[in-house]
């Protein structure tokens, strides 16, 4: 029996604050896979090695966790005043689904230096050395970003001294302003309340601050849930039953928050929204075994991705994070201590981050109007990535 050979398409493996994933230039992509669809997904789902039932990506560019299981395809902006065009996808691990309902804050600091080294930036607006400015249009949920890249003799600065919690080594500081981050028109609190009543038949009623800021976030306090929030993955990523609790929350705020009309809709809907537990800030130790004093931060928080709980602390979250501490009465802001803020430093599994928030009353709503992190990023390895053509 006679098999076809494998394909060969450019790409580029790069990491991105504590995420990494798979970056394509759309013009690279196969004709068929240049397009949202099946043929995309298919193969993407054969870059990384999903689904892979013994959840070890071996056969596939994936890490196997969902901080490593990520795609992004990026092009040259049509969107006026936008640079570049990021779309991202969420790839499943044990499951041959790819999530396209939101983005990638992490990887979010990779996009500005892959375009500018793939040419998908204007070379008129890279210095030669100093600050590009790089605009990001968010294709997932149509949105801007602005990436400030670090160049040198032409070239994006990777290497630097700027340590990042959750990261080994440290690299050059890229700067991620996340313009506008509430998802959709309106209040950026779906009910319209900063603290609702979710009920979850068979596991209780809880208070939760649902807020759609960076990506769709439920926030609940880290003592009803039975945590102190100092927890540390092993603490919940080892017990079945507790990940399928957590899961059953989720999946009745996404139908609370309006994003899924029923529970059932959540098995396809992993990646948004997110589900995250806080606490006053407190010490513990963090997972590299640097400890971390009540005094370092202004909150602990935990956050769960794709099932499990999050090794350090996902972009998008932490700008929700942010947003909610900067907003008097949410979840967060009482654990922060309630007092009104402009920027948060929240403590979380790998370590601490600084987030810098920016919210205001319009009208009887809050409006985010921007969050801004610091992030790094570098390229792993370029060339090209082998895909069998089935």
């Amino acid at each position: 029996m006679a098999f076809k050979p494998q394909i060969k398409v450019p790409a580029t493996y790069m990491r991105g604050g504590t995420s990494k994933g798979v970056f394509f230039n759309l013009a690279d992509l196969p004709a068929a896979a240049q397009v949202a669809g099946e043929a995309r997904d298919n193969l993407l789902l054969r870059v990384i090695g999903s689904p892979d039932p013994y959840a070890k990506h071996t056969d596939g560019m994936g890490g196997a966790t969902s901080s490593t299981s990520k795609t992004v395809i990026l092009a040259k902006s049509d969107v006026p005043d936008h640079d570049v065009d990021y779309l991202f996808g969420q790839v499943a691990i044990d499951k041959p689904f790819i999530d396209w309902s939101g983005n990638c804050g992490n990887l979010t600091a990779a996009v500005g230096a892959f375009a500018i080294s793939n040419g998908l930036v204007d070379a008129e607006r890279v210095p030669e050395n100093g600050i590009a400015v790089v605009r990001i249009w968010q294709a997932n949920i149509k949105k801007t970003i602005i990436a400030h890249i670090p160049m040198t003799n032409g070239e994006v600065q990777e290497t630097g001294d700027f340590e990042l919690d959750g990261v080994t080594f440290p690299a050059a500081e890229v700067v991620v302003e996340f313009m506008d981050p509430a998802d959709g028109e309106g209040d950026m609190f779906p009910s319209g309340n900063l603290i609702d009543s979710l009920e979850v038949p068979g596991i209780g009623t809880f208070p939760v601050t649902m807020i759609n800021a960076g990506i769709p976030t439920l926030f609940f306090n880290a003592e009803d849930l039975g945590y102190t929030g100092t927890e540390l993955q092993e603490a919940i990523n080892s017990d079945a039953a507790v990940l399928e609790r957590f899961e059953t929350i989720r999946a009745h705020g996404a139908v609370k928050m309006g994003l899924i009309k029923d529970i059932a809709e959540a098995k396809v809907r992993q990646h948004t929204p997110k589900i995250a537990f806080a606490a006053p800030a407190q010490a513990y130790t963090a997972s590299s075994g640097k400890a971390i004093a009540e005094s370092d931060i202004d909150v602990c928080v935990r956050a769960l991705s794709m099932g499990k709980l999050h090794h350090a602390m996902m972009g998008t979250a932490a700008v929700a994070i942010a947003t909610a501490a900067a907003i008097p009465g949410t979840i967060v802001n009482l654990a922060a201590g309630g007092t009104e803020r402009e920027s948060v430093t929240f403590g979380h599994p790998s370590g601490t981050l600084k987030v810098g928030a920016a919210a205001k009353p319009v009208d009887g709503k809050w409006l985010a109007e921007k969050a801004v992190m610091s992030r790094s990023a570098r390229v792993l390895m370029e060339g090209s990535v082998r895909v069998p053509q089935d």
